[in-house]
């Protein structure tokens, strides 16, 4: 094996901004593309982010997948509420460009795939995206 290369923490820098990946379309005939970055969920819920109620659902949803926790845990609108706001919580830390906030005042609601999407991409990275497409 070749010698080991440190990186630079130019390198690093640029990693953390995020990347630019495929993203599901509204009508599934286009590609989309976004720049999308991966927050950490423990910071998120240490700065108050993700707030204390949400603490157990956000567990849940990231012991169990997204999907499979959304499908378990959701047993009234309570629930399904809290679960959609931590989807919230963590599309406003995701999306780079556009942000989540130039989204939401375009009007643009994101489609069920699309938010699930964002969750997988936090957790698992690009791959996590190609079941989605």
């Amino acid at each position: 094996m070749g010698e080991v290369k440190v990186i630079s923490i130019e390198e690093l820098k640029k990693l953390s901004e995020g990347e630019v990946v495929e993203f599901p379309s509204f009508n599934n005939d286009e590609s989309i593309y976004v720049k999308l970055r991966r927050p950490s969920i423990m910071k998120l819920a240490k700065s108050g982010k993700i707030p204390n109620e949400l603490l157990a659902d956000a567990n849940s949803l990231f012991a169990n997948g997204a999907g499979q926790a959304i499908n378990r845990t959701v047993k009234d609108e309570d629930t399904l509420n809290r679960m959609f706001e931590l989807m919230e919580v963590i599309c406003e830390e995701a999306f780079v460009e556009p942000t989540y906030k130039q989204i939401k005042e375009a009007g643009i609601e994101l489609t069920d795939s699309q938010l699930l999407a964002v969750f997988s991409y936090t957790q698992n990275g690009v791959e996590s995206l190609k079941s989605f497409h």
